[in-house]
């Protein structure tokens, strides 16, 4: 058997067998398994007093991957480097080449570097056909970040460890992330709620119901803070009800168009957030599944690279598939759709590659329902959304016409009641990619009405709302807001977020990001004693330099002198300067009532609690809020009584969240859930035995199901009443209540659809 001539090297197994069956029998592909050689794991790994020399060691569980290439190689006549396109991949290319020269495996025969930003047959054998050397600009910036991070994690970790406690880290870029997530909590917990009220109606022409709001009254505007107590509220409503008197006319009504564009292609960060969004993916699944497709699927003749490498901050596309999403495009919905040139997306990062392309199919006429047979489920979400959004920003704009109606009691033109509707006329790339942002209003028709028309008054409510704090980060808006502030590189986010949980310095919540009492005194030390390093612009800029490099425009070592001095003379300055109980203690303006001292917020093994100073002479301690923010405050009663010892009943706090219980625990037991069951009253149409009680499901959503559960599992999602159904006989109705069609009674079996309008039932609807 004859020897290959040609040895490509790729980082996975799945990658070469892929590349493999495009290269022909010419060629030996064998995979690295990722990365190949990294600093050793000790003490001088950098030495800054040596221009940065860095002491580098195989990965042992990858050194059978390195023998077997160093043993193709010596047989080959040349070497292809075939490493993922971005600066890991390049530093992976020159280290494994490194190795090779130690192997002598490499002696005499050239080593070249190629990259495939797709796995197609074209892109590989051009790629092939092309190839260049290994960029040391690339392989710098890659050193450059890892000797920093390095430096960061071997210096902070151990003043952690001494003055925090011990097994904790930090991070160059993982700090700036944490920082983020605290200072939002702090910000929720310092957020003081302020009350306003809005006057919302519903309006009716026919068997149309739609909302309206107030938005001026007797000649004044009314904006958010306009009306912030009841009284007010209820006045202003009353005043509008006598002088409407059931109905409303058509003050004005005026009409736009406006367009929509569609969103450009993906990149990495975006893509991670609207596979959050959308599907609740993690950023490292999104990456692994979107690895998957890169790298190549059998459907049916083999394996083949479904889209272009995904890690990439570049909107460009190929001149060659914008011509196929074009074609694609004019073949399924018509020239009409197509604008007259390419959409063209400018790229928002400035340090970004342009020589990648956004992710994208890497065929456009592979569309999603010919792989729905080939790919698993979470496969194709994420190929059908990098499809549509590729084949979307090729679109036309949506053309939308928008409708606002001011609405006014017949007598009284001063007072103003606002109604929007808003209908796609074209639905441009809409046909195949909503980019809907989230919050954003759907869109939503108004009847057909002229000026001066009346309609009728179905309903006006005064309705109390409070000003919210803003949300904790989910991984959508994190990934958003690392972004923004340029902490990190696409391909560093999944790791971030990884990292930071690994650590335990925060916790999922709900799906968002709380940080711990832990993650909350490491975040305060690096704020406080390493400013500068946690930072969010000096993270940012060294980002940039960090790219400047990887282009040639900056030299590596110049870039670590400038961070490494200063940083370290922080380093020695807080190793003596700075006690534990500087870091881990927070004195309160609270004397211990037993001895005097005063009291203070301390970090202990399972969390922040409250200590007297005068610890161990005196060991008073109590507990404080799951937060650690502040001490827990005087329990807040309820107004009635515990039903078995007449004690109060309070809200308190537990390790499952919020419950009602009672002040005399534990002398008295009593719990009930927080959101204990609201019985409606109305006996169970399956059972017979039990009534229907109000609850609520783990996503918030009411419904309406048996007490007897689980014996009966009989459930409504809709409000029901006490009355049977007219046309089947079914012995309850629910209450629905539609922008479309206002309030109306609807029988809860599916196969009736008997439906009635009921505007009387409003309140029991709300």
């Amino acid at each position: 058997m004859s020897q290959s001539k040609t040895v490509v090297v790729v980082e996975s197994p799945a990658k070469a067998k892929t590349i493999k069956k495009y290269l022909g029998p010419g060629y030996e592909v064998l995979a690295s398994y990722g990365h190949v050689r990294d600093l050793v794991a000790k003490e001088g790994a950098v030495l800054p007093e040596q221009q940065f020399a860095m002491r580098y060691e195989g990965i042992e569980r990858n050194q059978r991957h390195v023998e077997a290439i160093a043993k193709a190689v010596r047989g080959a006549e040349r070497l292809l480097l075939a490493t993922d396109p971005d600066r890991e991949g390049e530093a992976i290319a020159w280290h494994l080449a490194e190795l090779l020269r130690e192997r002598k495996a490499i002696d005499g025969k050239p080593v070249q570097r190629v990259v495939f930003h797709e796995i197609t047959q074209r892109a590989i054998q051009e790629a092939v056909e092309h190839p260049g050397a290994i960029s040391m600009d690339l392989v710098n910036a890659q050193q450059a970040r890892r000797a920093l991070d390095y430096l960061v994690g071997f210096n902070i970790s151990p003043l952690l460890w001494k003055k925090i406690r011990r097994g904790l880290s930090a991070g160059r870029v993982q700090s700036p992330a944490l920082r983020l997530i605290v200072e939002r909590e702090e910000e929720i917990e310092a957020f003081v709620p302020r009350e306003y009220w809005t006057l919302d109606a519903i309006a009716g022409k026919g068997k149309v119901s739609f909302p309206a709001r107030l938005t001026q009254f007797e000649g004044d505007k009314i904006e958010q803070f306009s009306i912030v107590d009841a009284e007010r509220a209820h006045q202003v409503r009353d005043t509008i009800a006598a002088q409407a008197d059931g109905q409303l006319k058509v003050a004005a009504i005026t009409r736009r168009s406006r367009k929509r564009n569609p969103a450009p292609p993906f990149i990495t960060s975006t893509l991670q957030q609207e596979a959050s969004k959308r599907f609740g993916f993690t950023a490292q699944r999104t990456m692994r599944i979107a690895q998957q497709l890169y790298e190549g699927i059998d459907i049916g003749a083999g394996p083949v690279g479904l889209i272009t490498y995904m890690r990439t901050d570049s909107t460009s596309l190929a001149q060659e598939a914008v011509a196929e999403i074009r074609q694609v495009i004019d073949e399924r919905f018509g020239a009409g759709a197509l604008p007259k040139s390419p959409n063209v997306f400018k790229t928002k990062s400035k340090n970004a590659q342009e020589a990648h392309e956004a992710i994208r199919p890497s065929s456009a006429a592979r569309t999603p329902e010919s792989l729905r047979g080939h790919l698993s489920a979470e496969q194709l979400k994420l190929y059908t959304l990098i499809w549509n959004r590729a084949v979307a920003c090729q679109m036309n704009p949506a053309q939308i016409d928008t409708v606002a109606v001011d609405l006014c009691p017949p007598q009284n033109p001063k007072t103003l009641l606002r109604a929007t509707g808003s209908t796609v006329r074209e639905p441009g790339f809409l046909a195949v990619y909503d980019n809907r942002e989230e919050g954003e209003e759907a869109e939503s028709s108004l009847p057909a009405l002229e000026q001066g028309e009346l309609v009728a008054l179905r309903e006006l409510k005064a309705n109390q709302h409070f000003t919210e704090p803003p949300p904790r980060y989910n991984e959508a808006s994190l990934i958003k807001a690392l972004e923004e502030f340029g902490i990190g590189r696409p391909s560093t986010y999944a790791s971030i977020i990884t990292t930071l949980q690994q650590r335990e310095y925060v916790v999922l919540d709900g799906k968002r990001f709380r940080p711990t009492d832990v993650g909350r005194v490491v975040s305060r030390f690096l704020t406080e004693f390493f400013t500068q390093y946690v930072d969010y612009d000096f993270t940012a800029r060294l980002e940039d330099e960090l790219d400047a490099v990887s282009r040639g425009e900056a030299e590596w070592i110049p870039v670590l002198e400038r961070f490494w001095k200063p940083f370290h003379e922080r380093v020695e300055q807080t190793e003596t300067s700075v006690a534990r109980r500087d870091v881990t203690t927070q004195l309160l303006d609270e004397a211990c009532p037993e001895c005097g001292k005063p009291l203070a917020i301390r970090l202990g093994k399972r969390g922040n609690f409250i200590g007297c100073t005068g610890y161990p002479e005196c060991k008073y301690t109590r507990d404080i809020k799951s937060d650690g923010s502040e001490p827990e405050p005087a329990p807040e009663l309820l107004d009635r009584k515990c039903p078995e010892c007449g004690g109060d009943l309070a809200y308190k706090r537990g390790r499952y969240g919020r419950f009602i219980g009672c002040v005399n625990y534990p002398t008295c037991k009593y719990v009930e859930p927080l959101n204990k069951p609201k019985d409606t009253g109305v006996a169970c149409p399956e059972c017979k035995q039990g009534t229907l009680m109000e609850r609520k499901s783990r996503y918030g959503k009411l419904f309406y199901s048996c007490s007897r559960y689980p014996d009966c599992k009989y459930a409504v999602w809709d409000p029901p009443i006490a009355e049977p159904c007219p046309k089947c006989g079914h012995a309850i109705m629910t209450i629905k209540t539609t922008k479309r069609r206002g309030v109306e009674k609807l029988c809860p079996v599916k196969t009736c659809g008997y439906r009635e309008p009921a505007p009387e039932l409003a309140e029991a609807a709300g």
